[in-house]
């Protein structure tokens, strides 16, 4: 198992970065937080991660905190909070 973490992206998140999912190096005490502080680092778009609008988190299927620890293979789902009508 590699030292990476896989980060998938919904819904507008997706469409704002053009892509719905990378691999990312994790830290041996990486947390959900950090794995988004270094993706908004990259700048625009990327920064929309840490912008205005929530993100909603998942780990491994699971909704999490930002202060959530990773573990290498684990699967991390941005995506914008569910609205309804």
């Amino acid at each position: 198992m590699s030292d990476t973490v896989t980060v998938k992206f919904f819904a507008r998140l997706r469409e704002n970065l053009q892509t719905d999912e990378l691999e990312l190096p994790i830290s041996t005490q990486g947390t959900v937080a950090d794995v988004i502080e270094s993706l908004a680092s990259r700048g625009a778009p990327w920064d929309v991660l840490q912008g205005e609008q929530p993100v909603m988190i998942a780990v491994n299927q699971t909704m999490a905190r930002p202060t959530q620890p990773l573990s290498p293979g684990d699967e991390v789902a941005l995506f914008p909070p569910v609205t309804g009508g």
